[in-house]
């Protein structure tokens, strides 16, 4: 059974980047992730955040 995301965070472009959350000891390093158009979401490979694209608001293009 997949594990739920440690944390979602709704963002405005397609393409994301993250390095993790150092505070709670999580960092890692920098890696960029492009959100798929049919899912509309990303998880990060090494933190498992989410990354979830708010479409009404997405201001670049795909």
């Amino acid at each position: 059974m997949a594990r739920p995301p440690l944390e979602t965070v709704t963002v405005t472009s397609w393409k994301v980047a993250c390095w993790g959350d150092e505070s709670r000891g999580l960092g890692h390093p920098k890696v960029w992730m492009q959100i798929s158009p049919f899912t509309g979401y990303v998880d990060c490979g090494y933190c498992d955040k989410r990354f979830v694209v708010d479409r009404e608001h997405v201001h670049d293009d795909h």
